[in-house]
Formats: structure tokens, C-alpha cells, sequence
């Protein structure tokens, strides 16, 4: 909301480039934290970039790359994004497989019991549950990061 009424007001004066690094500062600190904002900030910088191409061209130049966000930015987050879903995927898999150790032992000699296999498959249900609503958010980010890269 802030960087669309920045623009809009600054559309009716001239802009120094220094008000478009001012602008998206906040973006370029949130995408160095989270991939995701990525998502948000780089179509804003799209669309300022058709509304300052003069002012973009002097940032591009003097920051050696696309302002706010090189093409090696964009991949970086996207491979940042994979990164950190290899490594969720590796402690859920370490997570679930104590919790049913955990309970395999708590049950004991009754593992192998109606109830023991009913609770040991809870444990592999709610395994599975998450894994799917955390790979469902992984890929649609993912693919919209994608999407953002230049061809």
C-alpha cells in the first residue's frame, strides 16, 4: 500500500532516484529474510520500472545490475527457497520418525496391538497431513518465484 501511493503521488512530480531507493529499501530487506516477499516487491519494481525508466536506468548503473533485484537475486531466492525446503523436509522426516519411535516404546510389548497400529498410524497420518500442506505451499511459491526469473 505504501509503495503504490509513493508512486502514484510521485507520478504527478519528478522523482529523484534516491525516493525509489527509499521506496524499496523495506523490499530489499524482506526478500534478504523470506524468498516470499519476493513475490510482492519484484512486480512493484516491474511496474515502477514502465513508470521511471530514466530514474531505473541511473540505479541499474550505478548498483551493476537490475534495481532492486538482479536476475542473480531472483535465483538466489528461489534456490534459497528450495534450500529451505530440503532442509524442512529433513527435520519433519527426523520429527516423525521420534514421535513414532517414541511411541513404539511407550507402547511396548502391545506395538502390535489393535490399538498400538491404530496409534502408530495416527502418527503416520498426521506425518503424511503435514507434509502434504507444507509441499502444496512449497511448490505454488516456488513456481511463482520461477515465473519471476528472466527467460
Amino acid at each position: 500500500m505504501r509503495v503504490a501511493g509513493e508512486l502514484a503521488r510521485s507520478r504527478e512530480r519528478s522523482i529523484a532516484p534516491i525516493e525509489l531507493i527509499s521506496t524499496f529499501a523495506p523490499g530489499i530487506a524482506a526478500a534478504a529474510d523470506d524468498p516470499k516477499a519476493l513475490l510482492t516487491w519484484q512486480p512493484l519494481a516491474l511496474a515502477a520500472r514502465k513508470i521511471y525508466p530514466a530514474q531505473f536506468a541511473v540505479l541499474d548503473q550505478a548498483h551493476g545490475a537490475a534495481f532492486p533485484f538482479s536476475a542473480d537475486q531472483l535465483q538466489a531466492g528461489h534456490s534459497r527457497w528450495t534450500a529451505d525446503w530440503l532442509a524442512w523436509e529433513r527435520s519433519h522426516d527426523a520429527e516423525y520418525k521420534l514421535k513414532a519411535a517414541l511411541l513404539a516404546h511407550e507402547l511396548g510389548d502391545t506395538v502390535h496391538s489393535a490399538e498400538g497400529r491404530a496409534r502408530l498410524n495416527a502418527v503416520e497420518s498426521e506425518k503424511v497431513e503435514r507434509y502434504q500442506r507444507r509441499y502444496e505451499e512449497y511448490s505454488r511459491v516456488a513456481r511463482a518465484l520461477q515465473s519471476l526469473l528472466p527467460r
